[in-house]
Parts: structure tokens; C-alpha cells; sequence
């Protein structure tokens, strides 16, 4: 017998953006009634898995790949300045959902970890140079340090200058109130503090099979139970599609106009990661180097120290491959299902003019153990092989994507996709994000909730959620500068 059960809000996916959508709209409107769905028996197993990203707060602040220098060597700063403005609103929020108790201790899922750029030879340093100068003029960067000191480095960051060659030519850059996030333990916990309400039921084993929009905009929702195989209907209000590389999936299956022309380009990866307790407990931060030409932007290389269920854990990577998989519970034919009508053509020139990111994916899978621990050694010159072994990470799945220009283009962002009604939106690629999820969450309530966000109640309720709602941290040192000092003191990251 099919059940049929009648909700405001059905998520699908229980990662972070689901969780941090879902937690938003409780705090916005107690009343909303909300169903979770997720396919795995555990919550926030796949991307958002400690072990499957890189659990950086991204800020900016080391990720070399925000800063790129274009053709006459002119470095553009303004996707490191919009990420970190992004990021601070995820800050906003969680020191929000601190101080309210909704979240434990904030030790449980952030702590504070010295974000470090560093680089090798001439070129790349000259470039970390002019990087400083520019971001350090800027107010989100006020605290940024320099140096191309030997010695100085060395009391930065121990394990990546010992046993390296004085006469090398080194620079790296420093912010102190960097962060470390184990966005698997923020997930669970978002989520165990939505199921204290009433409003909010967590349905885990279960798989979307179908998605119907009716005459009354009202979506119908087909669900399986992968443990008893019995089938259940939702009837749902608002669909948010927050399935990782899933998503694009679901997406097609809505059949929504504007999923038309999305393709997606899958990538594997795997961390080395450290065995030996006295070398974990000798590196305290997140050192950034500069990505290989050709590496997608989850592959930029760093040696991270991090805190995976409370324990102390160091890795070196990601290494990318090659995957037909869009998730790592999914299937090796997930690419080719993907492909469609709508979006065969900018997937077949996105291939095209991409050849040299598939080169590089494919050797990438076909390195060593050894070889990989050769890359470790440019950032760890003493890393001692066995030391270290393989984990693989996370599945990420890039968009592809119409292109007037090239026919179809491939984008490392994340990406939002509503429908013109409002009644389902979906998230699709990866970086930078879980560190972003609450700005790309308050974008959706933007687009599916306006009429709701117009009212004075759901305006003063986000507003103390997120104190810069409607302004710019970009533009505005001074609300930078009072809020920052709050989410650094509540979060305890200073």
C-alpha cells in the first residue's frame, strides 16, 4: 500500500546544504513542515564526510586558485574577496546557532587553524608577493603576513621547511584566525537539533525514484525504501535538491525547463594520509601551494593538519582521477545516464576544449603510491613513506553548462537552478562549497521564499541570524570589523 504524506518542505540530501537550508527556514518559520529524505542509512556520509573534503574554511586566505593572474600577469582578487565575505556568513550563522544552544560547543565542528600559502622559485614567488600586497590593502585581508624568510618560515610551519635547502627561494603568507571545519559533525548536528521539532522528520534508506510537478504547482515525490522496498508518496510544497553529485540526476528527472543544457564532469580523488602520532602533533595548520597546470580546483595541493570526530588527523592532497561515478555510493554509469538531449551538445564541446584537464585526470589516476609520495616530499622534504597511506576522498561533479561563445563551458563553482515558480531549486557543483553553504542557502530562500522574506517577521528573524544580511562586508569595514570580532569570539578562533 502507498502512503502518501503531505509536507511544506521535502529535502533531498542529508548534507550540509540540506541541513543548513532546512535549519534556516526552522529558525525563519517554526511552523514550516519538513521531510528529509536521504538514500545512505547515516546522515551527511557522502560529500560533506569529513573525509571526503577538505574540510578548509574557505576563505581566500590560502587558496591560491581564487587569486588567478591573467595574461599580462595582473592578479584579480575578487573571488578571494567574495568568498570571504561568504564565508562570514556561514560564521554569522553558526556563532547564531551557538549562542542559541541549537549547536554544541564549537570545538565539536570548527577549530582554529593558521591558513598558510606557500610557494617555491622566482616566478611563484613574485606572485605571492603581489598577491599580498593586494589582498593586505583590503579590510577582510587586514591581517594578512609575509615573509620570505627562511627562519620565519620555519616557525610557521616546522615539517614543510625541515630538511629544505636554505638557498631555495621561499615565500609563504599567514592568517592566524584561519579555521578547520568538520562539516560531516556540523551536519549531524544541524540535524539532530531539527529533529527536536516537531515539524521536521529524517527518512534515511530512502531513494527518490520520481519527481511529478501537479496542476496545483504541488510537487509529487516517489520515494523506495532501499531496506523494505516499499513505495511512499510526499506531496510537497517546496523541493530542494541537495544530493552532492546527485543532484543533476534528480534535477532531469523534474523535467523542469531549466535543467535543459546542464551536463556534469565527475572527479575522484584520495588523500595520503599520516600514521605516526609524533609527526601529526608537529603541524598545527593548512599549508596551500600552487595547483599543476591542468588540475581542477579541488585538486590544489596542501598539507593539512585537521579534526575529524575530535581527533587529530594530518593529510597531504587531494590527489585527482578519473570517475564515471557521480558519488562514491553511486554507479560507474552515471556519466553516460546523465547525458541528454539538452545537453549533449555543450557536453561533446566542453570535451573538446578541455583536453588537457582529461590528460591530466587520467595520470593523475594512473600515479603511484610512490610517485604521490614524491609530491608530498616538495611540501614535506623529509616525509618518511611509510608513514603515510591512501584514503580516498569525495566524488566532486563540475557543471557543464551552455556557452554562447565555446557551444559549452565547464565551471568549478557551485551553481543554484530554480525553477521560474519557486518550487524547486537545486544545487549543482562544488567549490568552494560547504564553507559558503549559508550565503548559496539564503540565495535559495531568496528565489523560492520571496514573498515570505518581503514580510517584516521574516526580515527581523534573519537579520539576527545573519547581522550583515543586505549589506556588503566587501564594502563596509566598519559592520567587518564589529562582526568579526563576535563570530571569532563565539566560534573561538582568535
Amino acid at each position: 500500500m502507498v502512503t502518501t504524506n503531505k509536507v511544506d518542505v521535502l529535502l533531498v540530501g542529508s548534507g550540509v546544504m540540506s541541513a543548513t537550508l532546512a535549519s534556516l527556514l526552522a529558525e525563519l518559520d517554526d511552523s514550516l513542515s519538513m521531510i528529509m529524505v536521504e538514500r545512505l542509512a547515516t546522515v551527511a556520509a557522502e560529500s560533506t564526510d569529513a573525509w571526503n573534503n577538505a574540510g578548509t574554511g574557505h576563505a581566500g586566505y590560502c587558496e591560491l586558485n581564487y587569486t588567478p593572474a591573467g595574461t599580462h600577469g595582473k592578479i584579480d582578487i575578487n573571488r578571494a574577496l567574495s568568498i570571504n565575505a561568504s564565508f562570514e556568513v556561514s560564521l554569522q550563522f553558526w556563532s547564531y546557532m551557538v549562542e542559541s544552544s541549537a549547536l554544541p560547543a564549537p570545538k565539536n565542528f570548527i577549530n582554529p587553524t593558521p591558513h598558510l600559502s606557500f610557494v617555491w622559485g622566482d616566478d611563484d614567488v613574485k606572485f605571492l608577493r603581489q598577491r599580498y600586497e593586494l589582498l593586505k590593502a583590503h579590510h577582510l585581508f587586514a591581517e594578512m603576513e609575509y615573509s620570505e624568510d627562511f627562519d620565519t618560515l620555519a616557525s610557521w610551519m616546522p615539517l614543510v621547511m625541515q630538511g629544505r635547502d636554505k638557498n631555495q627561494k621561499v615565500a609563504a603568507t599567514r592568517i592566524l584566525h584561519g579555521s578547520d571545519v568538520d562539516f560531516g559533525s556540523l551536519t549531524r548536528s544541524f540535524v539532530r537539533n531539527l529533529e527536536q521539532k516537531d515539524t521536521f522528520k529524517l527518512q534515511l534508506n530512502n531513494e527518490v525514484k520520481q519527481l511529478k510537478q501537479l496542476n496545483n504547482g504541488r510537487w509529487q515525490v516517489t520515494l523506495t525504501n532501499l531496506k523494505t522496498k516499499q513505495t511512499k508518496v510526499i506531496d510537497a510544497g517546496f523541493v530542494f535538491l541537495g544530493a552532492g553529485g546527485g543532484a543533476l540526476k534528480l534535477l532531469q528527472k523534474s523535467g523542469v525547463p531549466e535543467s535543459h543544457g546542464y551536463g556534469g564532469f565527475p572527479v575522484s580523488g584520495q588523500w595520503l594520509v599520516c600514521n605516526n602520532p609524533e609527526v601529526i602533533q608537529y603541524h598545527h595548520t593548512k599549508v596551500y601551494g600552487k595547483a599543476a597546470l591542468g588540475a581542477p580546483p579541488m585538486s590544489v595541493p596542501h598539507l593539512d593538519m585537521r579534526m575529524i570526530n575530535g581527533e587529530p588527523a594530518l593529510l597531504f592532497g587531494p590527489y585527482a582521477g578519473f570517475t564515471t561515478k557521480f558519488l562514491n555510493e553511486g554507479s560507474y554509469l552515471d556519466l553516460i545516464k546523465s547525458v541528454k538531449p539538452g545537453n549533449i551538445h555543450p557536453m561533446l564541446k566542453v570535451s573538446r576544449h578541455n583536453t588537457n584537464l582529461t590528460r591530466y585526470l587520467i595520470t593523475e589516476a594512473l600515479k603511484t603510491r610512490t610517485s604521490k609520495i614524491g609530491v608530498l616530499r616538495q611540501f614535506y622534504p623529509q616525509a618518511v613513506k611509510a608513514d603515510w597511506h591512501l584514503e580516498n576522498a569525495g566524488k566532486r561533479v563540475q557543471i557543464i553548462k551552455k556557452c554562447d561563445e565555446k557551444g559549452g563551458k565547464l565551471e568549478f563553482g557551485t551553481e543554484i537552478v530554480a525553477a521560474q515558480d519557486g518550487t524547486i531549486a537545486a544545487l549543482l557543483g562544488a567549490s568552494p562549497g560547504a564553507s559558503v553553504s549559508v550565503k548559496v542557502m539564503l540565495d535559495v530562500i531568496e528565489r523560492c521564499f520571496s514573498a515570505q522574506l518581503q514580510t517584516s517577521d521574516w526580515q527581523t528573524k534573519i537579520k539576527a541570524l545573519v547581522p550583515s544580511y543586505g549589506e556588503t562586508l566587501i564594502e563596509n569595514a566598519a559592520l567587518l570589523k564589529k562582526i568579526r570580532q563576535r563570530t571569532l569570539s563565539t566560534l573561538n578562533l582568535v
